[in-house]
């Protein structure tokens, strides 16, 4: 039986979320022989058309904005040299609340148990030994962030594979640092306080405690690469925040990125530095 590489698969939304999220590991352990593989879950239709046109304005083709952001999502993969994008094409859901939430089709009304069993069978093609995707809450409350989990855990589930798992999170200490750089950039945002309730009541806070953030991976190295990503992403830059700051500005924000570890084997101690820390 020939030794099958070390491979990691990131499980995400949307196209240019690979990038924000995880384009630093993917790039990372890229470049150190490991395999990437990347799921994306939905096509992205309810993004940017051409010229900034929004969904449900006149001009706005579903169609054509999935087709285009396929082509960006290859462009950001190969900057990341993703080895495997595998792609399931399900409707692009919306924000919370948008009437395409409920649309024929959308990954938000899909069954969980359809989904799962799609990506078991990449789970089960690919067996990669760490598995990344959201939380409970999508990280910040998005339908189709929250279903790609659902289905993540349940794909786990029905396979019998035991790789690592890992949520993205940000850690606390670091929310009030990003809130002071998007407000200087000309973004609309605040850092929400611990036990404020009035923002509790609209949405779940963002990332973890500190001391709950269980692995801190450097990506510093790659921050060119992931600016680069997410520049692929042109239809959307209206939306990405990020690519206002400059690559150097970029990475020194984000240039660690950060998640909790939710399945093991290997007994690595954490905190950790690397999704692969006991597999090698």
């Amino acid at each position: 039986m020939v030794d099958q590489p070390l491979t990691l698969m990131a499980v995400h939304a949307h196209p240019d979320d690979e990038a924000t999220g995880t384009g630093g590991v993917l790039a990372r352990y890229a470049a150190e022989g490991i395999r990437t593989v990347l799921v994306t879950c939905t096509d992205g239709a309810c993004g940017d058309g051409p010229g900034g046109v929004k969904p449900g304005e006149p001009g706005h083709d579903p169609a054509a904005v999935a087709a285009l952001r396929r082509a960006e999502l290859r462009a950001s993969c190969d900057v990341l040299k993703v080895g495997h994008l595998e792609m399931l094409d399900y409707a692009d859901s919306g924000m919370m609340g948008w009437a395409t939430n409920d649309a024929p089709g959308s990954f938000w009304r899909t069954p969980v148990e359809e989904g799962a069993a799609r990506l078991a069978e990449l789970i089960r093609h690919y067996r990669p030994d760490v598995v990344v995707t959201y939380d409970e809450n999508g990280f910040y409350g998005h339908p189709d962030h929250i279903q790609a989990h659902r289905i993540t855990m349940a794909a786990l589930a029905m396979t019998e594979t035991t790789p690592k798992v890992y949520w993205t999170t940000a850690p606390r200490s670091a929310m009030q640092r990003f809130g002071e750089v998007m407000r200087e950039f000309g973004a609309d945002w605040e850092a929400p306080e611990d036990g404020d309730a009035s923002q509790s009541d609209a949405m779940p806070e963002i990332g973890l405690p500190d001391e709950e953030v269980t692995t801190w991976v450097d990506t510093t190295a790659f921050g060119g690469q992931k600016y680069d990503a997410l520049a692929a992403h042109a239809s959307q830059g209206e939306n990405i925040f990020f690519l206002r700051m400059g690559k150097e500005r970029f990475t020194e924000l984000m240039g660690v990125e950060t998640f909790v570890r939710v399945q093991d084997t290997t007994g690595a101690p954490v905190p950790e530095n690397d999704l692969f820390a006991g597999l090698r």
